[in-house]
């Protein structure tokens, strides 16, 4: 049952915000007594904390999932931002966003395991699209990753609307990896833009 909760709860969070959802909401679209859900949290901010740890947990299963898939470093960056458009299409508000402004405790606890996701995740790209020869080699790995984590949440923690943060995140994307690029690179890079934009 308690999966379930934190399920349901995290469906609902993402697709009509954190603030806005009450627990009354969630039992009522359970069937289920509020009773219920305070046998396994205590209040709301702990149910959003599991449901943000869940959020999380299936990121990193399907960036996993895309990078099995052996695209090459450009195109997995791609597959991958439509990975997260594709996850919170629903989400009216960023989800980063809210959970900064309402609840700064939980995103407190929570943003340590998103910078451990997407750190090791940018390496990767990188490290990829140097043996590639899609990005150059003399790149300063570490602190191209700390760049980019730093304008991707910059973008999501201050940027209220969804739809807005999708699109700024996708120019920031591109913004990355020109700065990484070979010619090679570019010419991948032109494609993947050419296929977004089609």
């Amino acid at each position: 049952m308690k999966d379930k909760i934190v399920n349901k709860a995290k469906d609902m969070f993402l697709k009509l915000g954190f603030k806005s959802i009450t627990m009354d909401d969630i039992a009522c679209d359970m069937c289920i007594s509020k009773k219920t859900i305070y046998k396994y949290f205590s209040n709301k901010e702990l149910l959003i904390e599991e449901s943000t740890q869940m959020v999380y947990k299936e990121v990193r299963e399907t960036i996993d999932n895309i990078v099995s898939k052996n695209f090459n470093a450009i195109e997995e960056n791609f597959e991958i931002r439509r990975m997260f458009k594709e996850m919170f299409k629903y989400s009216e508000t960023s989800p980063v966003y809210q959970l900064k402004k309402y609840y700064p405790e939980v995103y407190q606890k929570v943003v340590g395991y998103q910078i451990e996701i997407c750190e090791g995740c940018f390496r990767d790209n990188i490290l990829k699209g140097i043996s590639e020869g899609l990005y150059r080699e003399q790149i300063d790995v570490e602190n191209y990753v700390k760049f980019y984590y730093t304008l991707i949440f910059s973008i999501s923690e201050n940027t209220a609307l969804e739809k807005e943060a999708n699109n700024l995140e996708h120019k920031a994307l591109e913004y990355h990896i020109r700065a990484m690029a070979t010619l090679a690179g570019i010419i991948e890079l032109e494609k993947q833009l050419q296929i977004i934009n089609n």
